[in-house]
């Protein structure tokens, strides 16, 4: 069916769902309070971000232009987040930082391996992993020391490698040399960036909402579970060229990673232990649980006689294809050096919504962060390090939502309750420079000194820390709690979980409303999986800009009143 065709028959459906009586017991109308509540809040965000460029939520506010004079937006954070500095390093020297650090070295060196080993492939060894290795180690350190939100981990992210495969094609297609296309383009993406940053432009952050921010963290979420399950159970458990005991060697050590991870994570609830016994063992969850299943795939090859694939770590330190670093530049013809900054367009859109939307995320007022954000500060840094990936061949790396989300995890404070001192309460984050400088630098000694190390690692240990990364992440995510209601059908008491209002603001919306507000965010959610991994993933950005219009369609033609959106959609 054309495209077309399948939204002029989905629509009527959709509006269906929204607001046809029979399709759920409607609850009662908003009280006036609550109307009033929404009120207030709509004058507020209206012009002002929930996270104010240079001042945290709660303070004193003054409006906020989309787009400000040469330099303002950089100025002015770095004038508000630089007395910050010196606590920024003070503040990391701690145990936690250790385990924090321990856990995501694994959670960034996988991905970039992972991520690196596809490119490869993709583009016949222009980029590989150790391009990846190389990018993460070198971009994340000077990310680290420059970024006005550290806790912000810069990665490589699934999109911009689909967006790197169909620019290889392009290459192709044209007859032109691939690293100098992509090169040119890099070095245009950054030049938009380079502006936007200059004139403020990530001021628009002003404009995004919950909406937006769980659709696109959910997108991340899906990519790193769909990944580890992609290699799990169709390349071992399911495929025939596998034996049936290396498939289960496979399928039991990512399960020993996720397995005790998850569980020792969740002993910082448990009644039985002391605090800090509690705090100690769900801090080191993830370092210990990597831990098990390295032992784990060892044992299955050494005792057991079952050899796992372990990672393909380069036996020199050198490009993939040997190629020399820098980029030949003078190779791509002018006319294409023209042509190359319309696909940069593309990549420029992709990296500012990818940026934005995560450091909108780490900055939520839920994680209780105290120091001043810097957006246009961090989109500046991000705009330098995309133009020396370009030069040598480097992947181009933005804030990654997953790997973001858990370093603020790692970095949680809890006390005892108020209520019951058995329970931990939240009371924020530490906001240090440490733990993401030591993460990245340790990933760059890996790459030039423990490469023999690194290449003993099982690749299933590493898949079940993917499938804990993209889990974790999803707690405290609304759109994947309504999803779960939604899905589960009649397995789930909508009535005794109404009662717990202060976690499910949209308890007060009657449900046909929720279920239809549901079913389009999974819609976005699906339709960005399937353009990703098409021939049409060159136009990825576009559906991620659409979403916050989208949002304000379905207030314009009345499919979720003001009211309904504003609990649906609160921050």
């Amino acid at each position: 069916m054309a495209p077309r065709r399948l939204a002029a028959a989905l629509l009527p459906a959709l509006c269906v769902a929204f607001r046809t009586p029979r399709l759920g017991r409607t609850l009662p109308k908003l009280t006036a309070a609550t109307t009033a509540e929404w009120r207030a809040e709509c004058d507020a965000t209206s012009v002002v971000s929930h996270y104010d460029f240079g001042v945290r939520a709660g303070a004193a506010t003054e409006k906020v232009k989309l787009v400000e004079g040469f330099g303002v937006g950089i100025r002015r954070d770095v004038k508000a987040r630089l007395p910050y500095y010196k606590s920024d390093i003070a503040d990391g020297v701690s145990v936690k930082s250790v385990s924090a650090v321990l856990y995501l070295f694994f959670a960034c060196l996988a991905p970039a391996v992972a991520f690196g080993s596809v490119q490869g492939t993709t583009t016949k060894g222009a980029i590989g992993a150790v391009e990846y290795v190389a990018s993460t180690a070198v971009c994340g350190v000077v990310y680290a020391l420059m970024s006005a939100q550290p806790l912000t981990i810069i990665g490589s992210t699934g999109p911009v490698l689909a967006f790197t495969s169909v620019l290889y094609g392009l290459a192709t297609k044209l007859g032109v040399p691939f690293l100098p296309l992509y090169a040119w383009t890099g070095l245009w993406s950054s030049l938009y960036l380079f502006l936007g940053a200059l004139f403020s432009t990530s001021n628009g952050v002003t404009l995004l909402t919950r909406f937006t921010d769980e659709i696109f963290s959910n997108l991340i979420s899906t990519i790193f579970v769909y990944e580890a399950a992609r290699d799990v159970i169709f390349g071992a458990l399911l495929n025939p060229q596998v034996a049936a005991g290396e498939a289960f060697a496979v399928v039991a050590t990512a399960c020993t990673t996720f397995g005790s991870a998850s569980w020792l994570a969740a002993r910082r609830s448990a009644d039985s232990l002391k605090r800090g016994a509690r705090n100690f063992l769900a801090d080191f969850a993830p370092a210990i649980g990597i831990c098990l299943g390295i032992l784990a795939g060892g044992w299955c090859g050494t005792r057991a006689g079952v050899p796992l694939p372990t990672l393909a770590m380069p036996a020199t330190f050198g490009t993939t294809s040997g190629r020399p670093w820098l980029v030949p530049l003078g190779m791509l013809p002018v006319k294409y050096r023209w042509l190359a900054s319309l696909p940069a367009l593309m990549v420029a859109v992709l990296l500012f919504f990818d940026q934005n939307i995560t450091v909108r995320i780490v900055n939520a007022d839920s994680n209780k962060l105290t120091k001043p954000t810097g957006y246009h500060q961090d989109l500046f840094v991000v705009s330098l390090l995309a133009a020396g990936c370009s030069l040598v061949g480097f992947p181009w790396l933005v804030a990654a939502t997953v790997r973001s989300i858990n370093h603020v995890r790692a970095n949680s404070l809890y006390e005892d309750g108020k209520d019951d001192e058995a329970s931990l309460e939240f009371v924020g984050c530490k906001e240090q420079r440490i733990t993401g400088l030591a993460i990245h630098a340790a990933i760059g000694g890996a790459l030039l000194f423990g490469r023999k190390t690194l290449a003993r690692t099982p690749k299933a240990a590493l898949m079940g820390l993917f499938l804990y990364l993209g889990t974790s992440a999803l707690k405290g995510n609304q759109m994947f709690a309504r999803s779960c209601e939604l899905l589960g059908g009649p397995l789930v008491d909508l009535d005794a979980l109404d009662s717990k209002r202060k976690d499910r603001p949209w308890a007060q919306v009657p449900r046909k409303v929720v279920a239809g507000f549901t079913v389009l965010q999974i819609g976005l959610l699906a339709s960005m999986m399937v353009l990703k991994n098409s021939p049409l993933g060159v136009g990825f950005p576009i559906i991620i800009a659409a979403l916050g219009p989208l949002r304000s369609l379905m207030l314009r033609t009345k499919l979720v009143s003001p009211a309904e959106m504003a609990l649906l959609d609160k921050d």
